[in-house]
């Protein structure tokens, strides 16, 4: 049995103390993996189903063969691996903001090691989200470059946020700009782990051709009881 517990990794970042750790879960029977800001947990690897369940809803939600995708946040990868487990993705890049995130998928040192800097069709971007969804776009090499999907996994929730930079993008002024990073046709996916919110929905609703949520229930291993997270859906207008 590995150790109790370790701390893996600990950097200062902007937006503050960014820790990896790694415990071992009696109940699971497993080692399980936390990033953790401060006090507060941006993802763990004892759940991922609804983090994967973005990246297969997005992916699939656009039809085509030849698919260019973005995915903000990168986190422990697991949404980019659903996306890159579509063989019709072509390409895709993945916005991350904190540097020390990417570092540890390049090192290998996460439970999905470096399989997603060795995917050819990947590659792995510091970088605002937020930011760039407001001004030139997401691939730095080409401005203005558009997507058949772009999927956020950020904060955690429209109303959760992990500090004021995404304010703007969740209200209909921020996701209707985000139309012109799309595709005619293209999907917006986000990620949040609270149950759906029809006030957010409605703001969706309101930026885009269409929009739907898709609740993402799962039998928490911590608690014991089912949780419910939500995979928000949009298409861009057709041109």
């Amino acid at each position: 049995m590995s150790r109790l517990f370790e701390e893996i990794d600990y950097a200062p970042t902007p937006l503050g103390a960014l820790s990896l750790r790694r415990r071992h879960d009696l109940r699971l029977r497993q080692d399980v993996y936390e990033i953790m800001l401060g006090q507060d947990f941006l993802m763990t690897s004892a759940f991922t189903a609804s983090e994967a369940d973005l990246g297969k809803m997005g992916v699939a939600a656009r039809a085509g063969d030849t698919r260019d995708i973005v995915v903000g946040g990168l986190g422990l990868g697991y949404t980019a691996e659903a996306v890159l487990a579509d063989p019709g993705v072509a390409n895709l890049l993945v916005i991350e903001y904190l540097a020390p995130v990417i570092e540890w998928h390049e090192t290998g040192i996460l439970p999905l090691g470096t399989m997603l800097g060795d995917d050819p069709r990947c590659r792995l971007v510091q970088g605002d989200f937020f930011a760039m969804a407001r001004g030139a776009g997401f691939d730095p090499d080409r401005p203005g470059r558009r997507f058949d999907a772009i999927l956020a996994d950020i904060d955690h929730a429209p109303d959760h946020l992990l500090d004021q930079r995404s304010d703007s993008f969740y209200r209909v002024e921020g996701l209707r700009a985000l139309n012109r990073h799309l595709k005619p046709g293209g999907i917006f996916g986000l990620w949040s782990n609270d149950a759906t919110d029809t006030r957010f929905l409605d703001r969706l609703t309101a930026a885009f051709a269409e929009a739907w949520a898709e609740p993402v229930t799962f039998d928490n291993p911590l608690t014991g009881r089912p949780f419910t997270q939500t995979v928000y859906l949009a298409r861009a207008p057709a041109e």
